[in-house]
């Protein structure tokens, strides 16, 4: 065996023992978002965007500058599918240029955005787009597999739920994934919830909010996703989660949780909206406040007591708002 390989082998080795310290010690990467002087945190949530433009693309864009510059942005959250049709294909893929840097220009879209993978994500090179090469071409952009933004008042838990949905891994799904860094689903996904279980319980913020590209709730073409339900959903609530923001149904929606405070807010109309393609009997019609088969996107603005949530169309007019305070324990539509 000659040096070079001798190198490679202790490298492997050394990666190996690495990645599983990182599968054991229950931490997820936690980044930190200094809320603003008067103490409020705002951002916007954007779902299944990337098309280089089309379906509208450039015009949800453009109103999310708009809006971002009305509320202070502070940064930006992606609920995941950022490349259509199947991710990208390499770091050096054009299309991050096309459907990402050369689309979001407006100066108060210039922040951080931090991104979740999504199915079609993980239909390519999903490795690609949590290289710091994307980092390199353009500095806004952070995405993981799952992590933390710490925002003082605001804790975000990104969860990557796409190992989650057991369909991928059988042939009738019809894809082909990338599942290198996945090679056993229920490993997988047991050590995750593990870690964002214990990462909700030492959590001191005001508001937790739980990220993730799939649906727990909605009444949108894809529906409900069982495996959410079953095993992330319960840990949500022993933890004093409040709120539940995902993409996948391109669609806006806002359904309530029947027997917890939780609210599910579903942004993931950032390009190609599903006309029509509504199922209302997934979930009790009593719990679904607000759904548009349109494109547009989310924001949310945060303070010690309040929180305010607000859905935009693609002209940025104002279809749906919800506020609710902690120390009144009241909500409002």
């Amino acid at each position: 065996m000659d040096s070079r390989t001798t190198l490679i082998s202790a490298t492997a080795a050394s990666l190996c023992f690495i990645l599983c310290i990182c599968m054991t010690n229950g931490q997820l990467q936690r980044f930190i978002e200094p809320a603003k002087s008067d103490g409020s945190v705002s951002f916007i949530t954007i779902g299944d965007w990337g098309r280089r433009g089309d379906y509208n693309q450039s015009v949800v864009a453009y109103q999310m500058g708009r809006v971002g510059e009305k509320i202070g942005l502070d940064f930006v959250v992606s609920t995941g599918d950022n490349f259509y049709d199947n991710g990208l294909y390499s770091e050096h893929d054009p299309n991050f240029k096309e459907s990402f840097s050369n689309i979001y220009t407006a100066p108060s879209l210039q922040k951080q955005w931090y991104s979740v993978l999504g199915n079609h994500d993980y239909r390519g090179d999903a490795e690609a787009q949590l290289s710091s090469v994307l980092r390199e071409i353009d500095s806004r952009w952070t995405c993981l597999r799952s992590f933390i933004v710490d925002a003082e008042l605001v804790e975000i838990f990104f969860v990557d739920t796409t190992p989650f949905v057991k369909e991928y891994y059988t042939e009738e799904d019809g894809h082909t994934y990338d599942w290198r860094a996945v090679p056993s689903r229920n490993s997988y996904v047991k050590y995750l919830l593990r870690d964002v279980e214990a990462s909700l319980k030492r959590s001191k913020a005001t508001w937790k909010i739980v990220v993730g590209h799939h649906a727990m709730r909605s009444i949108g073409h894809h529906g409900n996703t069982v495996e959410l339900v079953e095993e992330l959903l319960p840990i949500m609530k022993e933890n004093g989660v409040d709120l539940y923001m995902n993409g996948h149904d391109h669609c806006l929606e806002h359904i309530s949780d029947e027997d917890s405070p939780i609210q599910f807010l579903t942004s993931g109309a950032g390009s190609k909206a599903w006309r029509g393609d509504v199922d209302p009997t997934t979930n009790n019609p009593k719990s679904v406040r607000f759904y548009y088969d349109g494109q547009g996107f989310m924001s949310a603005r945060f303070t010690h007591s309040d929180a305010e949530i607000v859905f935009y169309n693609v002209f940025g007019e104002v279809l749906h708002k919800w506020v609710t305070s902690k120390e009144l324990l009241h909500s409002s539509v």
